[in-house]
């Protein structure tokens, strides 16, 4: 299969450039990103850069490797901007966060869908510089909110990531000048917003598998694969695994699902069933588009806490649909963000469709990270933080 990249990441024919190495970095970033790390071999990333693949083995000596430093260099800028940035002075800090952010607007996405590839090793490594990362922007939030709980601030420290890295899974293009004023308000929306509430962030570790499944046997291998497709990535897990899990075997699950992609479209169709019906209820039930947007607010933070390995799916998973069902899917998505953005722009008609669709994605990508972070989603008080800061965010 081949993938186009951006010219930026191409050097010019016949040379030997010195930065060879982050050009192929740069392009390695941008095809993981638009195609997945599953569907880029290392024959595309030396196609990207036009040199040989034993080049391209010379500088990195497989996939695991260059993903690895895709994702490390992404948090190594955030890192080395945050020790250089005066945290005291807000006015600067949070507006160059949010022009780093969309520098880097690829990172979100590859972290979250990527590094599930990657070696317990290599994930350990990025894991600790995340830590780094959090420990930083702790200290801005406590800069800002010294009035807070310890456990107030880690939501509110959380919400704020969430939102520098939401352009990351939306493909919105507003002049750069005004999407980072942009993303800088919806930032600094966080660091001001009210936090009810909440308790001490738990310790104790969810179970690996649910403690009820559906009696249904369908139902219960639908859940499972649900699971290990959220935690482990749709195109490292088999029928076998799914069967195991179900204390089966692999023939049996073909009884109920053909296919393991019938499997995932039937996940993604329901989630997104469910937010749709969802959406319905809050519009029909509501007096007013305020009345309506906090409907929806709550119903998402709901689905998303009670569902979070489904929604997980609708993040990270739907490329992996034959082209038919992935178009089909995104429509629904879209169809749901708008309405979300219509609803918005009827209470503050002063934002434009571009910019009123950013802060829509900023509300969604708290919730979502809240959801699949379990200490998070396992904070007592957790869901009403939520729908709080999200309200702040859509004004």
């Amino acid at each position: 299969m081949r993938h186009e990249v951006n010219e930026r990441a191409r050097p010019l024919r016949g040379t030997r450039p010195r930065n060879r190495r982050a050009l192929i970095i740069a392009a390695a970033t941008e095809l993981f990103y638009e195609h997945g790390y599953d569907l880029v071999g290392m024959s595309d990333l030396a196609e990207a850069v036009e040199i040989g693949p034993s080049a391209l083995y010379r500088h990195f000596s497989g996939k695991q490797e260059l993903l690895r430093e895709v994702v490390l260099d992404g948090l190594r800028a955030f890192r080395q901007l945050l020790a250089e940035l005066d945290l005291a002075d807000r006015d600067h800090a949070v507006p160059t966060l949010a022009r780093l952010a969309l520098d880097h607007r690829e990172l979100g996405v590859l972290w979250q869908r990527e590094t599930r590839n990657l070696t317990p090793e290599a994930r350990s490594e990025l894991r600790e510089e995340v830590l780094r990362i959090d420990a930083t922007l702790a200290r801005l939030v406590r800069l800002a909110r010294p009035e807070v709980s310890a456990a107030a601030a880690k939501v509110i420290m959380s919400s704020f990531t969430a939102v520098l890295i939401s352009p990351s899974f939306h493909r919105i293009e507003l002049p750069r000048g005004e999407h980072e004023a942009v993303l800088a308000v919806l930032a600094n929306a966080v660091l001001d917003s009210p936090v009810p509430h909440i308790g001490p962030v738990p310790r104790t570790p969810e179970p690996s598998l649910p403690p009820i499944l559906p009696r249904s046997r369908r139902e219960a291998l639908l859940t499972l694969a649900i699971r290990l497709f959220s935690q482990q990535g749709y195109a490292r897990v088999g029928i076998e695994d799914i069967a195991a899990a179900a204390g089966t075997s692999g023939p049996s699950v073909y009884a109920h699902f053909p296919t393991k992609i019938d499997m995932l479209v039937t996940a993604i169709d329901r989630g997104n069933a469910a937010l749709l019906m969802d959406l319905s209820r809050a519009c029909t039930t509501a007096t007013g588009p305020s009345e309506a947007l906090s409907g929806l607010i709550g119903g998402y933070t709901r689905v998303a806490l009670a569902h979070y390995d489904l929604i997980g799916l609708l993040v990270t998973e739907i490329r992996q649909l034959p082209d038919d069902d992935r178009h089909k899917a995104r429509r629904a998505q879209h169809e749901y963000v708008a309405e979300w953005t219509q609803l918005l722009r009827d209470l503050r008609p002063e934002l434009e469709p571009a910019a009123a669709r950013t802060h829509v994605h900023a509300a969604l990508s708290v919730i979502n990270m809240t959801a699949r972070v379990p200490w998070l989603r396992a904070t007592p008080g957790i869901a009403e933080a939520v729908e709080t800061i999200c309200g702040r965010l859509l004004g």
